[in-house]
């Protein structure tokens, strides 16, 4: 029997993709512990039931799961937010140090959505346990640190690509989510034979059908943004192309989300009278997606111009291609080739709002089979790639 240890500082009843991987290796006969932080993602405070006092240690699912101490992330501001990352990262440190001593792994697999410093306690085991170690890649660093961070010292930015490197160094495999990570990748260092593509998969609950009770939706035709409503979002972009389209009256944007440019788009759409228009849900439930987006014309997704980006494919394209409905993409790069390549929707230049504008007109006019071919290329596209089942048969050939 195989035993894991799975390095996340995020992990259930936060909602990542690696639950889905703790769980499943365990039902495939690996014994599996997570070496996880408390919960506290995305509210910014523990979860009702998790502190420091508190179900630190617990069995979910067959996975034995450690939550070592870290500050709770706040508001995600500057300095709590480091706090939150570096915390993580130096308690981590200290109880992997401590397991090597008292505990044996066949290896070490670690979920690297940011920060890129939870890859610092698995070198720790990799090196002195010499056992392989399989980094996956969710979050490019340090660029994400500059795109999403807002942070240009170059001090800091080179000692994160130090880092990034050193981490690289020392896996054994580097699982990349996106194809465009490569180029990334290989200028820090020669690891081209180190990549494995290992995509990310729409989660069980969006291809099901769902009984949660929506609240009342407006007639229309709807565009259904659903996700974090964030800096990377570009949010002003999406407003300026619902402002042009104000007269349209029959277009309806419908966001479901939470996130920092919240307040600020609540301000735009009330100085630009945009209360018709542009329908702010809040925060749902994931359980919530499946009958939001059967709702929905079409599916939203943008990311801002920024080169990082390009490189990336968000996972709620794979999330949207589940429903059947046409994606609206305003992204560069890899995200909208593949919105192109599958014809699942239609994709348009990061940041240009005008052709967003006029592409969503153009959808709205569209007759209900043309849209519903483009949903139904993207579900087969979904089925054939980015399946769970599929995704993770794969990792088990990864691991060997």
């Amino acid at each position: 029997m195989k035993r894991i240890l799975i390095v996340s500082q995020y992990f259930d009843p936060e909602v990542f993709k690696v639950n889905d991987i703790a769980y499943h290796l365990a039902e495939q006969g690996y014994k599996v512990d997570v070496l996880a932080g408390i919960p506290n993602y995305p509210k910014g405070k523990f979860f009702d039931g998790y502190g420091i006092f508190k179900r630190r240690c617990e069995t979910k699912n067959g996975v034995r799961i450690y939550r070592c101490f870290q500050t709770p992330r706040g508001k995600a501001s500057g300095v709590l937010l480091a706090l939150n990352y570096l915390s993580f990262a130096f308690f981590a440190s200290i109880v992997a140090l401590f397991w090597c001593m008292t505990r044996k792994y066949d290896a070490v697999f670690v979920h690297e959505t940011s920060p890129i410093t939870q890859g610092i306690p698995a070198v720790l085991f990799k090196r002195i346990k010499r056992i392989p170690m399989y980094f996956w890649v969710l979050d490019l660093w340090p660029e994400s640190l500059e795109a999403a961070g807002g942070i240009h010292n170059k001090h800091i930015l080179g000692f994160f690509t130090a880092l990034t490197r050193h981490i690289y160094k020392h896996s054994d495999k580097i699982l990349i989510s996106s194809n465009g990570f490569r180029k990334s990748i290989v200028e820090k260092g020669d690891f081209d034979d180190k990549i494995v593509y290992f995509p990310n998969w729409g989660e069980d609950v969006f291809t099901k059908a769902g009984t949660y009770k929506l609240p009342p939706l407006p007639d229309g035709f709807k565009i259904v943004f659903a996700g974090n409503i964030g800096a990377a979002q570009d949010f002003p972009s999406i407003m300026e192309a619902a402002k042009i389209l104000k007269g349209e009256t029959d277009i309806h944007w419908v966001i479901a989300g939470d996130g920092r440019e919240k307040a600020w788009v609540e301000r735009f759409v009330e100085e630009n009278q945009l209360q018709n228009q542009v329908h702010l849900l809040g925060r749902m439930p994931i359980e919530a997606m499946p009958p939001l987006f059967a709702s929905a014309d079409a599916l939203l997704v943008a990311l801002k111009d920024e080169p990082i980006f390009a490189l990336t494919l968000p996972a709620k394209v794979q999330a949207y291609m589940t429903s059947g409905r046409p994606i609206i993409a305003m992204l560069n790069g890899e995200g909208a080739d593949i919105v192109t390549r599958v014809q699942c929707g239609f994709a348009v230049k990061s940041g240009d709002y005008t052709s967003l504008a006029e592409t969503v007109l153009k959808c709205s006019r569209l007759s209900k089979e043309e849209l519903k071919r483009f949903g139904a290329n993207g579900r087969e596209f979904f089925m054939k790639n980015f399946r769970k089942e599929i995704c993770l048969a794969n990792l088990i050939k990864i691991l060997g």
